[in-house]
Parts: C-alpha cells; sequence; structure tokens
C-alpha cells in the first residue's frame, strides 16, 4: 500500500462538509474526502474539487490507510447513531494517538460519552462545534472545539489557519475545554442565536404594526443600527431580507409564512438550564415563541375572537421611538448573552470543565451567526477579570444598561398598550428587574409551600436552618422532606 499523504481526512460529503474541505485545501492542507455513498466521493473529485488537491477514498479502511500519522478525522454526518456507526467502523483501523472529530451538531452527553469511550480505547475525540453555515464552512467559519486536550496541538494548526479571522486578525477559533465542552458552548451559541432572531423580530413587528413603516423604512432603520453599537450579522441580514423584492416589485418577506421551524438546539438549551437551575429566560421565550408561530390555524381562529386594544398604532414622535427601539433591543441582547454566560458557568462547575470566557467570546466574534462587533466587549470583559461573576457586573456593561434602560421600559410599556407582543424584550427586563431587587417575593412563596405542604423554609437571621410552622394550628410540627423538583 502506498504512503499515506493526507494531513486530515473528513467523512460526509453534504455541502457543509465539501465546503470545508476546499476550505482547508484553499490553506494548502491534504484532505482525503470520503462518504458512505461512494458515488458522491467520484461526483466531488470530478467537480467541486477538480483542480485541487483533495483525494479520495471508497471504503473506511482505505480511507484511513490514506492518512498522515496520528490520523485527524473529522467527522461530519448527521447528529445521533450515524455519528456512532462512523465511530465504529473506524476505531479497528485506527492507532494509539488518532483523532477523531465531530464537527456535526451533536448533543453533548453524546460528545461526553463518546470522549470516554474512545479514551479507553486511546483515541483521542473531540466535538467541535462549526458556526457560519454554508458560506462560513468555506470562508471560515468559528470553530468552538472541547474532548480530549492531547488532541489539540495536533489539530489546532489546521483549524485556526480554516477559521474566520477577527478584525484584529485573531482565528475564531480556540480549545473550549474537556469533553463535551465543545459541543456545550455551540449549544448555547445556538441559543442565544434564537433569543437575538426573537428580540429582532419583535422589534420588526413594532416598526411594522405600531409605527407603521414600509419595509424599506425598517430596511434603512436597520442599516442604521448596523452602523452603531447593535452592528452585527443577524442585523445585516435583516436589512438584505427587507430590501428584497419578489418578481413583482413586492418585498417577499411579507409571503413567507409565520411560521417557524426549529432544529431542536435552542430547546436544548432551555432545557438543560432548567435541569441546572439557571434563569435562561430569553431562550426560553425564544424558543415558545416559535412553538406560538407554529399553531397557525388556532391564531388564525383567535384573531377573529379574541379581544385586544383597538387602534395598534404609535402616535408619539417616531424618530425619538426609534432610537429607544435600538436602546431595547441593545439592552435585551446583553441579558440575553448574560444569561448564556452564566449557564455555561454553572456547565463548567457541574463537570469541572476549565472554560476561557473570553476566548468564547472571541470564537463568536467572526464566522458565526451571532457575530457582532458586541462581542470584543465581551471579551474585554473577560479579560479584564477571568473571575467575572455576571457579564452585568462589568463596569462597561452596567454603563450601557443603565442609559438604555429608559428606552427599554418605554417601548416595552408601549407595546403592551398597544397588543403586540413582546416575549423576548420583556422578559429580559423582568430578568434584570428579579437580578437587581435585594429582596424577592420568594419569601411569601416559601411560607405557602411550608403552608400547604411542611416543605420548611429559612429564616434571613439563621440561613441554613430548616424551620416548619403549624399554620393554622390544625397541622403537626413534622416537615416533609427535602427534595429537589
Amino acid at each position: 500500500m502506498s504512503q499515506p499523504t493526507a494531513d486530515v481526512g473528513l467523512i460526509g460529503l453534504a455541502v457543509m462538509g465539501q465546503n470545508l474541505i476546499l476550505n482547508m485545501n484553499d490553506h494548502d492542507f491534504v484532505v482525503c474526502a470520503y462518504n458512505r455513498t461512494t458515488s458522491k466521493v467520484d461526483h466531488f473529485l470530478e467537480n467541486e474539487a477538480k483542480g485541487t488537491k483533495v483525494i479520495g477514498a471508497h471504503s473506511v479502511e482505505e480511507f484511513c490507510s490514506k492518512l498522515k500519522r496520528p490520523r485527524k478525522i473529522v467527522i461530519l454526518v448527521k447528529a445521533g447513531s450515524a455519528v456512532d456507526n462512523f465511530i465504529e467502523q473506524l476505531v479497528p483501523h485506527l492507532e494509539q494517538g488518532d483523532i477523531i472529530v465531530d464537527g456535526g451538531n451533536s448533543h453533548f452527553p453524546d460528545t461526553i460519552r463518546r470522549c470516554e469511550d474512545l479514551e479507553k480505547k486511546g483515541i483521542l475525540f473531540v466535538g467541535s462545534g462549526v458556526s457560519g453555515g454554508e458560506e462560513g464552512a468555506r470562508y471560515g467559519p468559528s470553530l468552538m472545539p472541547g474532548g480530549n486536550p492531547k488532541a489539540w496541538e495536533h489539530i489546532k494548526p489546521i483549524f485556526q489557519a480554516i477559521a474566520a479571522k477577527a478584525p484584529d486578525g485573531a482565528p475564531c477559533c480556540d480549545w473550549v475545554g474537556e469533553t463535551g465542552s465543545g459541543h456545550y458552548v455551540k449549544m448555547v451559541h445556538n441559543g442565544i442565536e434564537y433569543g437575538d432572531m426573537q428580540l429582532i423580530c419583535e422589534v420588526y413587528q413594532i416598526m411594522k404594526e405600531g409605527l407603521g413603516l414600509s419595509e424599506d423604512e425598517m430596511a434603512c432603520v436597520f442599516e442604521d443600527w448596523n452602523n452603531g453599537d447593535l452592528d452585527s450579522f443577524l442585523i445585516e441580514i435583516t436589512r438584505d431580507i427587507l430590501k428584497f423584492k419578489d418578481t413583482d416589485g413586492k418585498p417577499l418577506v411579507e409571503k413567507i409564512r409565520d411560521t417557524a421551524g426549529q432544529k431542536g438546539t435552542g430547546k436544548w438549551t432551555g432545557i438543560d438550564s432548567l435541569d441546572r437551575g439557571i434563569p435562561t429566560t430569553l431562550i426560553g421565550e425564544a424558543v415558545y415563541s416559535r412553538c406560538l408561530s407554529s399553531l397557525k390555524d388556532e391564531r388564525v381562529r383567535a384573531s377573529k375572537i379574541l379581544a385586544g386594544p383597538k387602534d395598534a398604532k404609535y402616535n408619539g414622535d417616531k424618530k425619538q421611538f426609534l432610537d429607544q427601539l435600538g436602546q431595547a433591543l441593545y439592552a435585551a441582547k446583553i441579558v440575553s448573552y448574560a444569561q448564556g454566560f452564566m449557564l455555561m458557568r454553572q456547565a463548567a462547575k457541574d463537570y469541572g470543565w476549565k472554560l476561557n470566557y473570553a476566548g468564547i467570546a472571541l470564537m463568536w466574534r467572526g464566522g458565526c451567526i451571532i457575530r457582532s462587533v458586541f462581542l470584543g466587549k465581551i471579551k474585554d470583559a473577560y479579560n479584564n477579570n477571568p473571575q467575572l461573576e455576571n457579564l452585568l457586573f462589568d463596569p462597561f456593561f452596567q454603563e450601557a444598561i443603565a442609559k438604555a434602560q429608559d428606552g427599554w421600559r418605554h417601548v416595552i410599556s408601549q407595546a403592551v398598550v398597544l397588543g403586540i407582543p413582546t416575549p423576548a424584550l420583556s422578559t429580559a427586563l423582568n430578568f434584570y428587574d428579579g437580578l437587581r431587587h435585594e429582596k424577592l417575593p420568594a419569601n411569601l412563596l416559601q411560607a405557602q409551600r411550608d403552608y400547604f405542604g411542611a416543605h420548611t423554609y429559612e429564616l434571613l437571621d439563621n440561613p441554613g436552618k430548616a424551620v416548619h410552622t403549624n399554620w393554622t394550628g390544625r397541622g403537626g410540627d413534622v416537615s416533609a422532606s427535602t427534595y429537589m423538583a
């Protein structure tokens, strides 16, 4: 058999896989391509990869034989059993120290399991978040690798070469941490993405229904915002979408059925946050908003029978209100990221991961869907204080929300009066107000729990000691055993 010539191998020739291979080729890495349907390998080599250094393989054994040691294999297939099936096929042809990277959208518990199982066999496993879609894969994605730390020195030159570059030239790729941390961070990234998109959609609905702006007028507002604090990929594409006309000259966006799809990563984030007791309320509302949008037939019926405000138009100064709308969007976005970083911090504590939060913000500054100028400020916050308890405690973000909060409150109050739903904008403000209250009404809630279920409570002057009260004189003095729901 001939000498191994490929620097890296990639399994899975859907669009993302093909584009990543071409990206690696552009950076002078020799890539071996493999696909379960081997005719796709030949088609790729004869078309998209024609004239490149890319080579192909028609079996797993041939594929592994063409890779330089330690073998570096990227799997880009549908999450779930397909990943396990390929790992099973690969292992008999691998040696100690070889590396398997799962670049799909795998659920992080699966990555933890695979990392631990393969380590026992001497194989180094990495689960890497890949963000940026097809274009990102081709010209520079955001990459979030985590898993067996021994793999990093071997894959680092490839990953950092093909990754997007931040405005200062730094690669949007760094080592995230141990076991499933790379896919965990990607999951939170996707949850934040859900939140960002929902916030923009709420602002769009307020402009359209409340202010009566046309799509072209709204596009101008987003264009303006994209030149300031809100400069980001999602604001930029929203501007482009609003400008886009169908063949009849009318805005295409208005012809799109208002039922949102989802692939589940936002839901995973919401469920995980509930399991950890971290209130990522904005991501939760973004997921529920997609669920509500899917109840289209029910909403059509409800629109004919459920009452709301008669005149849903804003009568004040539109220019001033648009400025306040931008402030509301910015403030809510800050809260969304603060919640996301709270969740990652808790997961790191639970799993013993050593996450680099400034590095994570850097990875998200380019290539990915949530890339924005704003992420540079998050990177600065964690560089200034790696032990930062909460993003909202950083002086820059404290001041930013303080300046924006009057506009934020005005926008939400007006939306309520107009009957326009703002689940994400509102929950962000509710979280902010809840966090800044030294005392919340949970004292009454604890009394209620003790009254009906003898669940006990603690006193302010003696925290840690469980107390039960016989509130009616008819109950007993025996308290219920404690449990976590």
